[in-house]
């Protein structure tokens, strides 16, 4: 059996147009036969994500005239800067320059803001916004611990570096959100491997302690390297580790981290604080008591996010 529409998106209101009922296309996506890429656009479920894959979903949402923005424009670079609550809709983003004729569509959001000409390229015929000008807009617009994930995330796929997006925000002036864009546009660090250790990154700067090193390699008295820390600070000893869900939730996964975190702390000394998306993200200071307590710093309560 070929695959649907020859493994060409489609949006979802064409699917009288492939011989589907509405109940059918539901029915196909439940059965994975269909993967809904974003918003109202489908894709057969054999089809690998690509950067054209991902272009020639969003143009049919996009008219010629408008922009993609934001964690649109992030998405189709490769970098999922989407919230997490966000990731089951992702609704494309849309920007328009002020005066022009508003964007009405079903399946994307739009908004007027002042674009530079320079501030957009083009990708197969696309347009986007550049990946400095993405970055500046997820600081500015984002929560606070999101937008450190976002601009961390496309600086480690090495679509734009940290002084880049520092220069840019400094030429900026009486932009929305550019008090924090430009305090987090200090914090970006391509070495965080996940939004998970941004967060926790920042959960430690804003309580009052000093910066961490990320990645931090231990190695045996032969010089090899027998395991690698999220972030911490070496000469003390101390670790933070962020457990995601998708590569510490099992219990093997489980059970290994503790007998690695058990050797470093026997053998080495090392003393672990291990936050997950609940402590960082949630109500709850005792990461930060617990930190505090090992540093001799009282943290920064309450929490600022």
């Amino acid at each position: 059996m070929g695959l649907i529409n020859d493994g060409i998106p489609f949006r979802g209101d064409q699917y009288r147009d492939l011989g589907f009922s509405r109940s059918q296309l539901f029915d196909a996506v439940r059965a994975n036969d269909l993967r809904r890429l974003f918003h109202g656009v489908y894709v057969d479920g054999e089809v690998s994500d690509s950067r054209e894959l991902r272009l020639r979903a969003i143009k049919l949402v996009t008219p010629p005239y408008a922009v993609v923005s934001d964690c649109s424009a992030s998405w189709v670079y490769g970098v999922d800067t989407f919230r997490p609550s966000d990731r089951f809709l992702m609704v494309p983003s849309l920007v328009i320059p002020h005066g022009a004729s508003r964007v009405r569509q079903r399946f994307s959001h739009c908004r007027e803001a002042y674009i530079d000409q320079n501030d957009v390229t083009e990708l197969d015929s696309l347009l986007i916004t550049t990946p400095v000008r993405t970055s500046a807009d997820l600081l500015r617009g984002l929560w606070r611990p999101y937008a450190l994930a976002a601009a961390d995330g496309l600086t480690r796929a090495n679509l734009v570096s940290a002084e880049e997006v520092r220069g840019y925000l400094r030429r900026l002036r009486r932009f929305p959100g550019i008090i924090q864009a430009r305090q987090l546009a200090e914090l970006i660090d391509p070495r965080a491997e996940s939004p998970g250790e941004s967060w926790m990154r920042l959960r430690v700067i804003d309580a009052g302690f000093p910066r961490p090193d990320l990645q931090i390699c231990i190695n045996d008295r032969n010089g090899v390297e027998i395991a690698r820390i999220d972030m911490g600070y070496k000469s003390l000893r101390i670790a933070s580790e962020y457990d995601g869900k998708e590569f510490h939730t099992s219990t093997a996964d489980r059970e290994h981290d503790e007998q690695r975190r058990d050797y470093l702390h026997e053998l080495e000394g090392w003393r672990f604080v291990v936050g997950d998306k609940r402590k960082i993200l949630g109500p709850d200071a005792g990461f930060e008591l617990c930190l505090g307590k090992w540093l001799d710093i009282e943290p920064r309560l309450p929490r600022m996010w």
